[in-house]
């Protein structure tokens, strides 16, 4: 049974969701691995009913606003995309010259051994803390914020939208690297 005890009720409503990764490792340092994200989110947003409002992907942990589309379910997007991820992910720190290979492969391996939820390596912890936004703009818009300024947060950038991992230039009239649907 999974960590979280979040249930998603109505698979179709719009979610404020956080995907971390194993024992917070700062996985995401180097563009290889932040551009698998970005391609990966783009597929299901074309492929897979996903509608993306709101986006940032940090050192370790990343931030959705977003619901699917019938037929496809929130829950089912949040497996595969960790799932499809993981590997991804786990092959490029195995290709590139990574100087942390051995500790990331390690890391991710023990939690696999550990929790019994993955084969041989086990990038995201379980869940996705999905926390229901749908019907309170107010609500929504605090979660699309507060998504836009982790990077002002932990002071890697001034100006949310200069952060280029993140749909904040997309809320200010620019296009970023994923196809969001900007609402306000």
């Amino acid at each position: 049974m999974s960590a979280d005890r979040y249930i998603i009720e109505d698979q179709n409503a719009t979610h404020f969701l956080t995907f971390t990764v194993t024992e917070w490792v700062d996985v995401f340092t180097r563009k290889d691995y932040k551009l698998i994200i970005v391609d990966s989110l783009n597929f299901a947003i074309k492929e897979r009913g996903l509608e993306c409002f709101a986006w940032v992907l940090m050192s370790n942990h990343m931030h959705l606003v977003a619901r699917t589309n019938p037929p496809f379910k929130l829950s089912d997007f949040m497996r595969d995309f960790k799932k499809f991820t993981s590997k991804k992910i786990v092959a490029a720190i195995q290709d590139i010259g990574e100087s942390r290979r051995e500790w990331l492969l390690h890391k991710f391996e023990y939690a696999a051994k550990n929790t019994g939820r993955a084969e041989n390596y086990k990038l995201w912890q379980d869940g996705g803390h999905p926390v229901y936004v749908e019907g309170s703009s107010e609500r929504f818009r605090q979660r699309v914020n507060y998504t836009h300024h982790n990077p002002v947060r932990q002071m890697i950038v001034e100006n949310a939208a200069d952060y280029l991992f993140s749909s904040a230039c997309d809320y200010e009239g620019r296009k970023g690297l994923v196809n969001v649907n900007v609402v306000w």
